[in-house]
């Protein structure tokens, strides 16, 4: 099919007009006939031009992922016969000569392979709307027709788009483009029904894996979710499965997913549970943030930041789901669901930053932050996911203690979806905090100031009380090394430090990240060997570490610290009250008794 072979007539048949005015109609065609070039080759057709100008913009961000990406950096060879200027990075301007139609081409490169970009390759070809498209502002909500030119004829073409004819498809809007990624090439196909509507796993890439687990257990959390929220919210679903060497992501659409995963990350049982951790959490999307939203992402402003406090919860909230779901699915039993807690536990607690920046600071700054992690982030920053992971846990505790398990954080999703949710009505900082205090039964004022817009150390210990249930660490283990407060990485065979804690023996040894760690006491620190020579030393020792700053040679005195927790784990107390064991039943659905060896120290 040619670029010439728009279907016009059938494009503006399906627009229903009421505006004497016609709108614009917008047909895009994507080739790409040399693959090896990482270049789509896309052609803008634009009719019903009703003004002396038509103004294009490039998103600069994708929804679902709040970092301002730039995606016109990757735009080049703009070409139109009509006159044009380019008015600002992301911002093209036409005139139309008092023309009905206009006609430009651009070309887009193509060579970064991750959930939220482009690739185009040998073998396939994979793109997101916001890094390809244009949109012209004040017809955001026009139809858009896309047509995609596959290089060789067994190449095919996936997306939730619906199609019109061979490999064309229409947007009802860009919202809508921007939310449908499409996949081409020879991927596989596998189709299966859950609660009588149709879904697919669409796989590109080799990989070893079992299908049919696969494609089981993929269902039963389709269920659960489903049960939780009281259906379907779609006709059709697919995941789409980008299986490389070594990666790991996700981002959520209103009727699919894209995933990213290692192709040998399915043997062990903790690397397949992950895997479903992943497929729970964007799926659990498309209910908490594609149509429970915040205020500020009820309409999408593609041009720049748009800001919120409150990607704890349609972030972290959905962190905490992820975990729990595959286990009421039946993936993992309860005591692999809590091992998986102490491990995000772990991973919290081990952060310096969650006592210097508050959960809302994070979720609010995440469009600089988050995303762009450098030397002292874990120093200054707590991401949202984690810890409003661990917020959303410790409500959940407390609902459940106070209606003795006949109310949840569930209560609180169910009511989010219907007053927000079915309507995609945006919800505010208010709104939220009022649905989660109406499930609670209390005030909330006291545990936000301190948990989401403060920094107070988060009280494990006395929200799991009441569940028969304790927070341990290695903290007494005598084979814990004496503290540096750095952590030492072996790269291409140099021993470089990666991270300085604030505060630590290392930063008040001058040491900084970056630099190469060469002796202690003048003997050489072979590869991974640095925690292992520690344990010849104990804690007030002070120890000559010598090391390149740069280019200079230098030696630091670096007094040691006494050893700190590394490890945490949820167990069992001893002798639990009935009351206890009951509570813990009610939110696990196991006796405490079957949990009670579950921590790994």
């Amino acid at each position: 099919m040619n670029r010439e072979d728009f279907d016009w007539a059938g494009s503006q048949q399906s627009q229903e007009v009421s505006d004497p005015v016609k709108p614009f109609t917008l047909h895009y065609a994507i080739a790409m006939p040399q693959p090896e070039t990482h270049l789509f080759e896309v052609t803008l057709q634009i009719r019903n031009c009703q003004s002396a100008t038509v103004d294009l913009k490039m998103p600069v961000w994708t929804p679902g992922s709040y970092l301002v990406r730039e995606y016109s950096r990757h735009l080049q060879g703009f070409k139109s016969a009509s006159p044009w200027r380019k008015l600002a990075k992301n911002h093209y301007q036409i005139s139309t000569e008092g023309k009905d139609s206009i006609e430009l081409r651009y070309q887009i490169f193509a060579n970064e392979l991750t959930v939220r970009t482009n690739h185009l390759d040998e073998n396939h070809g994979y793109f997101n709307g916001a890094a390809l498209f244009f949109y012209v502002p004040g017809f955001q909500n026009q139809p858009i027709q896309v047509m995609i030119e596959p290089p060789y004829p067994d190449w095919k073409v996936v997306t939730a788009l619906p199609a019109i004819a061979k490999n064309t498809f229409v947007a009802k809007d860009f919202d809508t483009l921007v939310d449908s990624p499409f996949e081409i090439g020879k991927h596989q196909s596998y189709e299966f029904d859950v609660l009588g509507k149709p879904h697919q796993f669409v796989i590109w890439g080799e990989g070893k894996f079992d299908l049919n687990r696969l494609i089981h257990d993929t269902k039963k959390v389709v269920e659960v979710e489903a049960e939780l929220f009281g259906g379907l919210p779609y006709d059709r679903y697919f995941f789409l499965l980008h299986l490389t060497a070594n990666s790991f992501g996700g981002l959520e659409h209103k009727d699919c997913c894209s995933l990213i995963y290692s192709r040998l990350g399915f043997r062990a049982k903790d690397k397949y549970d992950r895997f479903i951790q992943l497929v729970a959490h964007e799926f659990f999307h498309l209910w908490n943030v594609k149509r429970i939203r915040p205020k500020a992402l009820e309409v999408f402003d593609y041009e720049g930041e748009n800001y919120t406090p409150s990607l704890w919860f349609s972030e972290g909230t959905t962190s905490f789901y992820d975990l729990i779901l595959p286990y009421r699915a039946g993936v993992y039993d309860a005591k692999a669901y809590l091992n998986a807690l102490s491990q995000e536990i772990t991973r919290y607690l081990n952060t310096p930053g969650r006592m210097v920046q508050p959960l809302s600071e994070s979720s609010f700054d995440a469009w600089i932050k988050l995303y762009r992690p450098d030397a002292n982030s874990a120093n200054s920053q707590i991401s949202y996911y984690l810890k409003g992971e661990m917020v959303t846990l410790l409500l959940d505790l407390a609902i459940r203690i106070k209606h003795a398990n006949q109310r949840s954080f569930d209560d609180v999703m169910r009511q989010m979806w219907e007053k927000f949710g079915k309507d995609e009505i945006g919800f505010t900082p208010e709104d939220l905090t009022s649905v989660i205090e109406a499930i609670a039964g209390f005030d909330l004022t006291n545990f936000f100031d301190r948990y989401l817009h403060g920094t107070e150390e988060l009280p494990f210990d006395e929200y799991l009380a009441g569940f028969g249930l304790r927070l341990s660490s290695n903290a007494a283990a005598t084979a814990l090394p004496p503290l540096t407060g750095m952590t030492v990485k072996t790269e291409n065979g140099r021993e470089m430090i990666k991270f300085v804690e604030a505060g630590s023996p290392a930063q008040k040894a001058r040491i900084d990240p970056g630099d190469e760690l060469l002796a202690i006491d003048g003997l050489r620190v072979a590869s991974g060997q640095f925690e292992e020579r520690l344990r010849d030393y104990k804690p007030g020792d002070t120890i000559e570490l010598t090391l390149f700053h740069g280019d200079e040679l230098k030696t630091r005195a670096l007094t040691l610290g006494s050893p700190r927790a590394t490890q945490f784990a949820i167990e069992a107390i001893e002798q639990p009250s009935p009351l206890q064991q009951s509570n813990f039943e009610g939110w696990l659905g196991v006796p405490l008794s079957a949990v009670s060896r579950s921590v790994e120290k």
